[in-house]
């Protein structure tokens, strides 16, 4: 990058915001998926407030120089991957968060946590529920921008239903505020819908308007277990068939080990399969909810099913899943995956998983938000071995395929980031593709808005 442009950037901000310092630098090139193909920038800009955003922006435009969009770098997907010598707009430092209590809306900047929006919330008797593993330590703006999902997604949604408003900074620095503190609002094309799940395409999110709800109510807790996935694959379709609760979570023989390896949480090693499910329906509902859930997974072969009332012991199971992913990095490095598909044939997505592990000899454990369909197979190899890394990337692709196949999809709340994209294609055919780019085209003719990823 030409040092006079640079220069011309970082005096048009206030000092600190815009950093070149090496070592900084380094901790921005990659996200949680440590894609390898990241770039390194050639600055990085930590915003302060929706000005800053467009000032950056605006130079980019001007420079005709890449601009990746950041928020808490947990995206498991290389969705903030950077490019080299391009700009990295961290979004971190955008952390406000105020409830508006009689319109039941948090509004929100793009850097506060997933967490500190339910705390914010819980202090109004209120709840946000987009429930993400990672919800400590992601962001509202990368939620946003993946349009990320979660635990209690099988009941109460994802992202996109719970977003109201957007103020979005365009390729050219224009600021436009879509949608507000109305529920109901159809006045013009559904703009603000394109922008979540862009992943940075189309626009920069510098604030969201995010409904709330009352707050949860108390939660009955149901852990199921199973000699076999296949068993308790077939007790969540049998479950969704007639009932949604409020979770519906499925962990395999290796990551009910992996967990047990990494922090001891009391789980039946030797067991082939776990459900954990809770209901939140009111009164004695919740008590008919969770036997007819027992019955379902009974009748599926559950070789033994644990109900419990008490808030901490529910939790504990909840942890435990919550907990999956970091215990398994502790075996090798991961390649992790996020397709779906619809319900009625999760049996066969995992049957397919499983084949695919065995076919390219990797291990693949499974964890899933099975009551939507959404699997997360985490292909694991060994970062020093030439020939697992291959196979692994083998397996990655072909579990994608496998997916799109059984008329699923390559990622349900990930994102394509860029390391999915290359399936895309296959999934959404040449002409969606086409009506992607031109969408694309309209808003950031230049390319310079995250380019490498999803497109």
């Amino acid at each position: 990058m030409d040092q006079q442009a640079l220069q011309e950037l970082i005096d048009s901000l206030p000092d600190g915001v815009v950093v070149t310092a090496a070592d900084t630098v380094e901790k921005y090139r990659f996200d949680r998926s440590q894609d390898s193909g990241a770039g390194t920038p050639a600055a990085v800009v930590r915003a302060e407030d929706a000005g800053q955003v467009q000032t950056a922006v605006r130079w980019a435009a001007r420079h005709r120089v890449p601009v990746v969009p950041r928020g808490a770098g947990s995206g498991l997907s290389g969705g903030s991957s950077a490019v080299d010598g391009g700009l990295v707009l961290s979004l971190e430092r955008m952390r406000a968060v105020q409830i508006d209590t009689d319109c039941q809306v948090a509004v929100v900047e793009p850097g506060a946590f997933n967490a500190e929006v339910k705390a914010a919330a819980a202090e109004h008797d209120l709840w946000y529920p987009p429930d993400p593993s990672s919800y400590e330590i992601c962001s509202i703006g990368g939620n946003i921008a993946t349009n990320a999902g979660g635990l209690c997604c099988v009941k109460y949604g994802v992202t996109t239903d719970y977003v109201l408003g957007l103020d979005v900074v365009l390729a050219d620095g224009t600021l436009v505020t879509l949608g507000g503190k109305r529920i109901k609002d159809v006045a013009g094309l559904p703009l603000m819908k394109l922008f979540v799940g862009s992943e940075g395409t189309l626009g920069i999110v510098t604030r969201a308007i995010l409904r709330l709800v009352p707050a949860q109510s108390a939660r009955s807790t149901m852990v199921a277990s199973f000699a076999s996935v296949d068993a308790a694959a077939r007790a969540v379709v049998a479950v969704r068939r007639t009932m949604r609760p409020s979770m519906l979570e499925l962990m395999d023989h290796a990551s009910i080990n992996a967990v047990e390896d990494y922090r001891s949480m009391g789980l039946d090693r030797s067991t082939g399969a776990l459900l954990v499910a809770q209901s939140d329906a009111p009164g004695v509902a919740r008590t008919d909810e969770v036997e007819l859930m027992r019955t379902a997974c009974e009748v599926a072969g559950a070789t033994e099913v644990f109900v419990t009332d008490d808030p901490d012991e529910g939790e504990m199971f909840v942890e435990a899943r919550r907990i999956a992913i970091p215990a398994i990095e502790t075996q090798g490095a991961l390649m992790l995956e996020d397709v779906g598909a619809p319900v009625p044939v999760l049996p066969d997505l995992l049957a397919a998983i499983a084949d695919v592990a065995s076919s390219y000899d990797v291990p693949i454990p499974v964890i899933a938000h099975a009551g939507d369909g959404n699997t997360h197979p985490i292909v694991v190899f060994d970062p020093t071995d030439a020939e697992s890394e291959k196979r692994a990337l083998e397996a990655f692709r072909e579990v994608m395929q496998r997916a799109i196949d059984l008329g699923g999809t390559i990622t349900g709340e990930h994102g394509v980031g860029r390391t999915k994209k290359e399936l895309l294609p296959t999934q959404l055919g040449p002409e969606v593709m086409e009506l992607t780019r031109r969408v694309k085209a309209a808003l950031d003719p230049d390319g310079i808005l995250n380019p490498g990823a999803v497109l």
